[in-house]
């Protein structure tokens, strides 16, 4: 198994990663703008058991997938320098549905989601404002998806980002900050940075995750931990 991050998050978070799988430092110069630059969830998909994998992530990441023997499906569009057209493939998938701005989606998603239920959202960076918990519960930090999703009766907590780190901007979003690997749930800072902490730790007891922290300084956006 690989952990895809963002080369900027924090040494410690990339250390602490390093205990339980290999981890690769992402980064990417010219494709999109810089603050994203090193973003997993801007070039990788996770659907129905398939990693998508935009076309033009760099060369050096397709040969390391294949080093691994990690199969994968190519997108049909190329991650572009601005949004919407850099939210491609920043989607949101469980068992169930497929969440994003169908506006933008990569249209190779969209078939490969031909047997799922799919839920439109305003929100083209879904997956840097929205974590799957499975069992139709989800955290975001994004009050129109939460308006959305509770419309489809799914349980939904919604955090204030405020706090949440991403350089060059005012706060990054809840998404951008984790990963999750089968029952445990990996944040790129600690919770208790949040205002919203105790209730996210309510919220992820009652559907039994074990809450990882990988270093003790407040939340990072590194556009999600990307386990493959």
């Amino acid at each position: 198994m690989l952990i895809i991050v963002d080369q900027k998050i924090p040494n410690a978070a990339i250390k602490k990663l390093t205990e339980f799988e290999e981890v690769v430092e992402f980064q990417t110069e010219g494709i999109v703008y810089e603050a994203i630059s090193g973003h997993p969830d801007i070039f990788f998909s996770q659907i129905e058991n398939q990693l998508v994998l935009a076309p033009n992530l760099p060369d050096v990441y397709f040969q390391k997938l294949k080093e691994h023997k990690i199969s994968y499906v190519l997108g049909e569009e190329a991650v572009g320098t601005k949004y919407p057209a850099s939210s491609k493939y920043n989607i949101v998938a469980d068992n169930d549905y497929l969440i994003h701005n169908f506006r933008n989606t990569d249209s190779k998603i969209i078939q490969l989601a031909e047997d799922m239920d799919l839920i439109q959202v305003d929100q083209g960076y879904t997956r840097c404002n929205l974590i799957p918990l499975g069992n139709k519960h989800y955290i975001t930090s994004d009050k129109g998806v939460a308006r959305t999703l509770k419309r489809f009766d799914l349980e939904v907590l919604y955090v204030d980002p405020e706090g949440i780190q991403l350089p060059g901007y005012k706060n990054g979003f809840i998404g951008g900050c984790a990963g999750i690997l089968e029952k445990k749930i990996f944040f790129i800072g600690s919770l208790n940075h949040l205002k919203d902490s105790n209730e996210i730790k309510a919220f992820l007891k009652s559907q039994n995750f074990e809450i990882i922290e990988l270093y003790d300084g407040p939340l990072f956006d590194g556009g999600s931990l990307i386990f493959i």
